[in-house]
């Protein structure tokens, strides 16, 4: 059986994406796209924009998560949970 191998989704860093982002804009703004070209470079866009969004949202939650205090002033601890947060 010949099995088809899916492309792995690779983790790219925020600034990466946002530069990418900001490059789709400046070549949807130029103008000198087709159609195809354009509608292909906004889709892009889309999924770049949703990228750094959640990677947005990842870390307010993590802000979030390390700043949280009791009503008494006292830090708010929870239990170490070993895990990667970086990926390769």
């Amino acid at each position: 059986m010949n099995k088809s191998k899916q492309p792995e989704k690779v983790e790219r860093h925020f600034e990466e994406s946002l530069s990418d982002l900001e490059q789709v804009v400046r070549d949807l703004e130029d103008g000198g796209l087709g159609l195809d070209d354009a509608l292909a470079r906004y889709e892009q866009g889309i999924g770049l924009l949703r990228a750094c969004h959640a990677q947005l949202q990842g870390a307010e939650q993590k802000i979030l998560q390390l700043t949280r205090v009791e009503p008494d002033g006292q830090p708010v601890l929870q239990p170490f949970r070993h895990e990667a947060s970086v990926r390769k």
